[in-house]
């Protein structure tokens, strides 16, 4: 097995992720198979319990695992399906070992970060690179493995010493360490300053590590002289210093390094120049220059609970994205707090709440994602009531399934209490309740998680249409609370159709309203399989509607794009 180790220096917030990612691109378009390996640092044992606005969104894989953002990067960019083991966490470290000490596996020893926590470490690592991500038999060529955090952190000292270790033990052509750092430009001098970069090297080489390869972000392209400088102060081949600029989409980023030669310096170091053919990065190119030229564009108002954060939706605003440049668009999110829709927020910040409502009365469709508790719950029910009445195409997405349905049961039916049981467990109209397949009082891995398959009821409903298939789908879920199967006759007279189920028909998938022109609502996440290239068909439906195109592309789909 060969290793690519990601490490970040000076700043977090690099793009580390990115940068990893597009690495595996650039190499798997060399013919080579590559899998990924994220670290993070943090005692949790997964990226499951925490807040959007801590850590992002909290990206969930085909086995349940809920992981950090970047595993999604790596599937989008890099077209496979990772398990939870390929994310790599201090909790879950910790816990394995004193797991083992629990039941004596030690025999008597003093169990120490040093040897028992790195050994840990470096066994987790070299059992979970040699299993296949890309549905193929036999390991991967290449592993990419990103070290999450910045260089000097307390907390990924472990870490580094495993890495050191295994660079150790695997030798020198095996073992290729890429470090990200910033190159500053201060606003007084106007000049690229190269002193953070040289600090964090230097750190990084007092903990054992040599980089072979420096990856350095900026805002313009570096100087010459600049990477003279690096290269003398930081012992790396002016070769080998490569320049990840300030570029109009990410799309750019696998193009930028196979453009300054970093496939080749990274197979040469790896002894597989030999195995290798030339990149094909053709689709890539086509991409990020499709994209940079469109000139249309549709208003998306995206009614939510972090909106504060992008990061917090960014596998939604990425599956925009694909459906987006699909349909040769592109994407303008508005973002909108949904507690700003409220009539409270009409006496307790009137200019917020009168610029949320223009923002969404201008918008071309309107998506309310996913989120946990109450705060903001009655703006995203005005904002599903808003779009049903003046028939703006809607999707919501987990809780915006569920608001979907509460609207109709308040403002149809005329059920004024109706509400989920996860908001007021007294409701005398439990429209959503809480369905066991995990636990009230554990949060952590105690979701329906995963991937789950969905049955289609009709052949002729329209998501059914969209997914070209009259059976099922399988995609991947994150919640506790579902529709309630009692009450769903009486949400159907309304026109209100569930028309995607489980396998035991007890709980509801997909609901569309009929005489609408899209309004949709998935208890699923179809934003996390959704790819370049490949954008998930309820996306691509919502944006076609949008765009008033549903109806043509219905009659004669043209591979997913038009």
């Amino acid at each position: 097995m060969k290793y690519v180790l990601v490490t970040g220096g000076v700043v977090s917030g690099l793009g580390k992720g990115v940068t990893a990612s597009s690495i595996g691109v650039v190499l798997k378009a060399c013919g080579l198979r590559v899998t990924s390996i994220k670290i993070d640092p943090y005692l949790n044992t997964d990226a499951g319990t925490m807040s959007p606005f801590e850590h992002g969104e909290v990206f969930v894989l085909d086995d349940g695992g809920e992981v950090d953002l970047d595993l999604g990067n790596y599937e989008r960019f890099l077209d496979f399906r990772l398990t939870r083991d390929n994310n790599i966490t201090t909790g879950k470290i910790y816990q394995s070992v004193l797991e083992k000490e629990r039941r004596g596996d030690y025999l008597g020893k003093t169990v120490q970060v040093v040897p028992h926590i790195t050994d840990a470490i470096k066994n987790w690592i070299e059992t979970v690179s040699v299993i296949p991500v890309d549905g193929k038999e036999g390991p991967a060529d290449v592993c990419v493995i990103e070290l999450g955090g910045t260089v000097g952190d307390i907390e990924s000292m472990p870490f580094i010493e495993a890495l050191r270790q295994l660079f150790f033990s695997v030798g020198q052509n095996n073992f290729c360490l890429i470090h990200v750092s910033l190159i500053p430009v201060l606003g007084v001098v106007g000049e690229q300053k190269t002193k953070p970069t040289q600090h964090s090297v230097r750190e990084l080489r007092a903990l054992g590590l040599t980089p072979h390869f420096l990856a350095c972000r900026s805002a313009q392209p570096l100087l010459e002289g600049t990477r003279q400088k690096l290269s003398q102060f930081c012992h790396v081949p002016v070769v080998n210093i490569l320049n990840i600029h300030d570029v109009p989409n990410i799309w750019h980023i696998p193009l930028l390094l196979k453009n300054q030669n970093a496939h080749d310096a990274v197979l040469r170091h790896l002894d597989l120049l030999s195995v290798a053919k030339p990149p094909n990065l053709q689709e890539w190119t086509e991409r990020a220059e499709t994209f940079d030229n469109l000139t249309n564009s549709v208003r998306i108002a995206m009614v939510g609970k972090y909106v504060g954060m992008a990061d917090s939706y960014l596998s939604v605003v990425k599956a925009l994205l694909h459906a987006c440049i699909a349909c040769s668009l592109k994407p303008v999110i508005d973002w909108i707090a949904a507690s700003d829709l409220e009539d409270d927020s009409a006496i307790s910040a009137p200019e917020a709440h009168e610029t949320a409502w223009t923002t969404l009365r201008n918008a071309a469709c309107i998506l309310v994602p996913g989120g946990f508790g109450d705060r903001g719950v009655k703006g995203m029910i005005l904002a599903a009531k808003y779009a049903r009445e003046n028939r703006v195409p809607y999707l919501g997405i987990c809780l915006g399934m569920q608001i979907s349905v509460i609207d109709v049961a308040r403002n149809v039916l005329g059920l004024e209490r109706a509400n989920s049981t996860e908001f007021d467990d007294q409701t005398p109209n439990p429209v959503v309740i809480f369905m066991p397949e995990g636990s009230k009082t554990h949060m952590g891995s105690t979701m329906r998680l995963g991937s789950r398959r969905t049955l289609f009821q009709s052949p002729d409903c329209l998501i059914a249409r969209l997914y070209r298939n009259s059976e099922y789908v399988d995609e991947r879920h994150r919640h506790r609370y579902e529709v309630n199967p009692d009450m769903v006759s009486m949400l159907e007279e309304t026109g209100l159709k569930f028309v995607g189920k489980d396998e035991t028909r007890k709980r509801m998938e997909i609901v569309e309203l009929t005489d609408h022109p899209f309004y949709v609502g998935v208890q699923f996440h179809p934003e996390f399989k959704s790819r370049p290239g490949r954008p998930s068909p309820v996306f691509l439906g919502f944006i076609l509607a949008a765009i008033g195109q549903l109806g043509p592309y219905l009659q004669n789909p043209r591979n997913g794009t038009l």
